[in-house]
């Protein structure tokens, strides 16, 4: 498998397919051994925790849920829109760039 992700964390992403297509969130943790990206609010999964220290609250506790790297786009900071991503060396720098309007992000 591909060990290379196209966003990074804290990157602006939309979900481009499931059940919260078109929504867009902000990239918590990036897992490139896996291929998959955990989304701030987004794919929200139930966990049961089991009290780990005495007082300590178990229970039922929703969480975001990863899923695939492949299932997410980049948002230009730019011009807002779902973008897919280039690369381009400035002043032997690799950066990425919006390939819609060529924004640097």
């Amino acid at each position: 498998m591909n060990k290379k992700i196209h966003v990074k964390t804290g990157d602006t992403v939309m979900i481009i397919s499931g059940k919260d297509n078109g929504q867009t969130g902000k990239v918590l943790q990036v897992s490139p051994s896996e291929g998959k990206v955990i989304v701030e609010g987004r794919r929200m999964v139930t966990k049961h925790v089991k009290p780990r220290r005495q007082g300590e609250q178990g229970g039922i506790v929703k969480a975001e849920g990863a899923l695939y790297a492949c299932k997410v786009m980049p948002v230009c900071p730019k011009c807002g829109k779902a973008t897919r991503v280039g690369h381009v060396v400035k002043d032997d720098k690799k950066v990425r760039v919006c390939k819609k309007c060529g924004a640097e992000f």
